[in-house]
């Protein structure tokens, strides 16, 4: 099956920041970077939310230095009270005033865990390994949160993709062999997903064929490929044997008196210089190859090369 489709990522992540209203001070990322996950992609101004962390760390240990001095006298009136040297009441304030200083403490702690993660949000780190696909922001830029900011291609990942009609369709699967010419090279690839079902306006439905070793292919780029849904037998003659004329395929056959005589046909796949004759030969017939444009039915030739003219 021969078809025409766009070169895509198999998947593009679009990144952004959680924070609102900061600057951005320092891009470390271009396009066609190659970054790992967790490496830091951009940084906003952070000197606000360095301040609050400090802040949430100070209340954190007075709240603990108060959790300690809790603890002790709360232990200090259980050795009193076991003597019966002070009172129920209050051993029993001094057990509530430990516990109400565990509360703050976990209060503190939840508070500077906020602070920090607020900090680490000035961050924009790589979530996967890929490469850098498209930039949108520079540095010094006031960003908001949810805004595109970069996109980036997970694990440098492409795949075609291809709209095939409802019989095309049926004739491909999963795990067929895909080839791209491109650039003088032919990059294979494999079917990797079809889909389920055919859009109701257009009546196609699409396949993605995974590429391994993409080589010069980019994404964007538009190329037809070959699906190759099996092997068989065809009748096949070298391309340049065909004349087009009147809007109909003719080639011109060769008797044994050197005479040519022009037959319609009709043709189907081209691979490697050669075309499959789906009707009008048979195997043996002889073609002419050079020259085929300029003969007329009748003409005398001279035959050359006749093994390589032959179909077969």
């Amino acid at each position: 099956v021969v078809v025409s489709g766009p070169v895509s990522a198999y998947e593009e992540m679009q990144l952004g920041v959680e924070l609102s209203g900061q600057r951005v001070t320092a891009l470390k990322v271009d396009v066609g970077e190659w970054v790992k996950q967790g490496q830091v992609l951009l940084e906003l101004d952070h000197r606000t939310l360095d301040s609050e962390l400090a802040q949430a760390d100070a209340a954190l240990h007075q709240a603990q230095t108060a959790q300690e001095l809790a603890r002790l006298n709360y232990e200090r009136g259980a050795k009193l009270a076991a003597e019966r040297l002070v009172s129920a009441s209050s051993l029993d304030e001094l057990r509530a005033t430990r516990v109400d200083a565990e509360a703050q403490t976990a209060t503190a702690r939840a508070r500077r865990q906020a602070a920090q993660l607020q900090r680490d949000f000035a961050q924009l780190r790589a979530p996967a390994d890929g490469v850098i696909s498209k930039r949108l922001v520079q540095a010094g830029q006031v960003v908001a949160a949810g805004n595109e900011l970069l996109r980036l291609i997970r694990d440098g990942r492409l795949e075609w993709r291809a709209e095939l009609s409802e019989a095309q369709l049926a004739g491909v699967a999963v795990g067929n062999s895909v080839e791209l010419p491109y650039a003088g090279q032919t990059i294979a690839g494999r079917i990797r997903a079809v889909s389920p079902g055919v859009d109701a306006q257009t009546r196609t439905g699409t396949i993605y064929a995974d590429l391994p070793a993409p080589g010069p292919l980019k994404q964007g780029i538009y190329v037809e490929g070959r699906i190759v849904t099996g092997d068989g037998r065809a009748l096949t003659i070298p391309s340049a044997a065909i004349v087009q004329r009147d809007g109909h395929s003719y080639v011109f056959t060769v008797d044994a008196r050197q005479h040519v005589q022009r037959r319609r046909v009709r043709s189907g796949q081209t691979v490697q210089g050669r075309t499959e004759i789906v009707e009008g030969l048979k195997e043996g017939d002889r073609v002419v190859v050079d020259g085929a444009g300029f003969l007329g039915e009748g003409d005398r030739v001279r035959v050359v090369a006749e093994a390589k003219a032959a179909a077969r």
